[in-house]
């Protein structure tokens, strides 16, 4: 019977995975990361938990990733935050989400986070809303995108789809601080 029950289990986990592949997540703007976010801040994960939720048909592993709060920029994310998403893993078992975000102690990030608790992924647009901070070749902290390509211009956020043109060599990586100063700037003019 249990042999059955975890075949049952693995046989749902497959097939959201298979539907989920074929959802599209359309890139947020710089301006829609902003306003759609309850919270934004950047902080640094100290924490990464997978448990069973859920029971019967409805039982998943979600995982809760705990940031220590470095600084708030939109929101009271507190010392200390904790999103719960969908996805990760229990003993052998794995769950999750095509193109999700995978978190891992030690990750230096800034979030935009909407609907923490009721939404699979509380990331504005998935993983669009999740930006590492990494330190360059010259000792400066630079903002990439979860997928590690630099940003160089926020105005250029949510274009992925369309055809871009040649990169402008003259445009350098973006600094931590010129990226949370633009989210600043952009929260101070929609007052």
């Amino acid at each position: 019977m249990k042999r059955v029950s975890s075949l049952l289990i693995i046989f749902a986990a497959l097939a959201a995975v298979h539907m989920t592949r074929a959802t599209t997540v359309i890139p947020p703007s710089f301006d829609q990361l902003v306003t759609q976010a309850q919270a934004i801040f950047q902080g640094t994960v100290t924490d990464v938990r997978s448990q069973w939720a859920g029971e019967g048909s409805q039982k998943q592993i979600v995982s809760y990733v705990t940031f220590k709060v470095e600084d708030s920029l939109k929101g009271d994310a507190g010392e200390s935050y904790t999103i719960r998403m969908y996805g990760g893993t229990v003993g052998e078992d794995s769950m999750g989400i095509s193109d999700a975000p995978v978190f891992k102690v030690g990750d230096r990030d800034i979030v935009f986070v909407e609907n923490n608790g009721s939404q699979a992924i509380p990331l504005v647009g998935i993983m669009y809303g999740r930006f590492h901070v990494q330190r360059d070749q010259s000792g400066q902290d630079v903002v990439t995108r979860n997928e590690g390509e630099p940003v160089k211009n926020v105005a250029n956020l949510g274009r992925e789809m369309e055809a871009a043109g040649p990169a402008n060599p003259a445009e350098g990586n973006m600094t931590t601080d010129a990226f949370k100063a633009a989210v600043k700037n952009k929260l101070q003019a929609a007052q």
